[in-house]
């Protein structure tokens, strides 16, 4: 395909506008062939600006490509404008998101402020620390943020990671003792244990059964007035229930003091019979 490329021929300025104008009105294919083929030095240069990130030429240049043609299809040759100064901006853009894509397994550059630090942290780094040896490391990182309009905590995270490469979880590490080990042994987990999981489960299990059996001790007002206040997620106030039950919000704090004396008494049975059996 490069080679291809190099040896296509330029395209004066009216013979890429009646080319474009084909494509555009008649989705004439060889005139989209022609524009594509002769823009092929642009996408191979552009290509060759990001090498640096470790990924295929070849793939750089494919991704490049698909940008040459999403230019193609949207490119209005009505504005004056050439071809090749349109396509520039997406044929890079093409090339960027797939470096974003598969430089990493974690994805950076969500934000265009994210991603103008990945594409230009290491050039103005470069470029700082030649200008100025005598700055350190805090300041070069303090310049960087101005100049890109981000934290200086987000140019450090940035630094980092593209200073280390990713690392699997599961890759095998070697202690003093000469036993194996993976990475993912050493990472700490604030979730509860499998058995404390299962523990959990069945106590709940167990306390809604034992709140079941004693709720049947009380009459229909008193379980009225519990689950209003005690069982729900929104508790009723004593005189929203008071109005409700036609009584007043004292009689209704009396009504649950006492069924709340039932259910302990209740409760206190249950369970000792359980701890007997």
């Amino acid at each position: 395909m490069i080679r291809v490329a190099m040896r296509a021929p330029y395209l004066q300025r009216d013979e890429e506008h009646a080319l474009a104008v084909r494509w555009k009105d008649h989705r004439d294919q060889q005139a989209l062939h022609q524009i594509t083929t002769a823009h092929m030095r642009l996408v191979i240069a552009m290509a060759g600006k990001f090498r640096h990130f470790g990924l295929s030429m070849g793939d750089l240049v494919q991704e490049g490509h698909v940008g040459l043609l999403e230019a193609a299809a949207r490119f209005e040759p009505d504005r004056e404008v050439r071809f090749s100064t349109y396509a520039s901006w997406w044929i890079r853009a093409s090339i960027q998101d797939y470096i974003l894509r598969n430089w990493s397994i974690v994805r950076g550059g969500t934000s265009s402020t994210q991603k103008a630090l990945f594409f230009n942290l290491r050039r103005l780094r470069a470029r700082l620390a030649q200008a100025s040896a005598n700055l350190s490391s805090i300041e070069i990182r303090r310049e960087i943020s101005n100049a890109l309009g981000v934290s200086e905590a987000d140019v450090a995270l940035m630094d980092s990671r593209l200073s280390s490469s990713d690392t699997s979880l599961n890759a095998p590490l070697v202690d003093d003792g000469g036993t194996s080990a993976e990475r993912a042994d050493f990472l700490v987990s604030d979730e509860p244990l499998p058995d404390e999981i299962v523990e959990a489960t069945i106590d709940v299990a167990r306390r809604a059964v034992w709140l079941r059996k004693a709720l049947a001790v009380l009459n229909a007002r008193e379980i009225t007035i519990i689950k209003g206040r005690r069982l729900s997620e929104n508790s009723a106030t004593l005189e929203a229930l008071g109005e409700q039950l036609g009584i007043s919000k004292e009689r209704v704090r009396q009504i649950e003091c006492r069924a709340l004396e039932k259910l302990k008494s209740a409760l206190i049975e249950q369970h000792s019979g359980f701890q007997q059996a």
